[in-house]
C-alpha cells in the first residue's frame, strides 16, 4: 500500500470510490464541482490509499489556514480492519503538523459505530460541549 496525494485526473473514479465505501447518510451528494474546487483549491488535502491502480482509501485533510478537519476517511469494504483506516488518519495528522495545525477534528456519523472505534483507536474522542450547526446553501 501507498499513501499519496490524488491528482486531478483521479477525482472522477475517487467519486465512484466513495459511492461504495464511505458513508453517504445525512450529508449533501458529493459532486464532481464540488471535489475539483478542493483539488484546485488544495491539491494536498484529499490523500489516496493505493494499492497498485487500485484505491483503497481516502481521506481529506483540510487546513482553512486555522483549523485541522478530517472528511471522507473510507476504506474499500474488502480492505477494513487492515490498518489502512490508521495509516490514513496518520498522513492526515503529518500534514496538518507540517502546515502548523495544533488539534484536529473528525466529522463521524453518530449512528455508524464501526467509524466510532476507528477514530477512538486514533485517539480522538467525541467532545460533548459542541454540537455542529448545519444550513443548506
Amino acid at each position: 500500500m501507498d499513501l499519496r496525494v490524488a491528482s486531478s485526473d483521479e477525482l472522477d473514479t475517487v467519486l465512484a470510490f466513495w459511492a461504495v465505501a464511505a458513508e453517504n447518510d445525512h450529508r449533501p451528494a458529493d459532486s464532481r464541482a464540488a471535489i475539483a474546487a478542493l483539488h484546485l483549491r488544495d491539491p494536498g488535502a484529499l490523500i489516496l490509499a493505493v494499492d497498485g491502480d487500485e484505491i483503497i482509501g481516502t481521506v481529506i485533510a483540510g487546513w482553512d489556514g486555522w483549523r485541522c478537519h478530517v472528511y471522507r476517511l473510507a476504506v474499500a469494504p474488502s480492505r477494513r480492519r487492515q490498518g489502512i483506516g490508521r495509516a490514513l488518519i496518520e498522513a492526515a495528522e503529518e500534514r496538518f503538523r507540517a502546515l502548523g495545525g495544533t488539534r484536529a477534528d473528525a466529522m463521524v456519523l453518530d449512528d455508524n459505530p464501526g467509524a466510532h472505534g476507528a477514530w477512538a483507536a486514533g485517539g480522538y474522542r467525541r467532545q460533548a460541549e459542541w454540537s455542529r450547526w448545519v444550513k443548506p446553501l
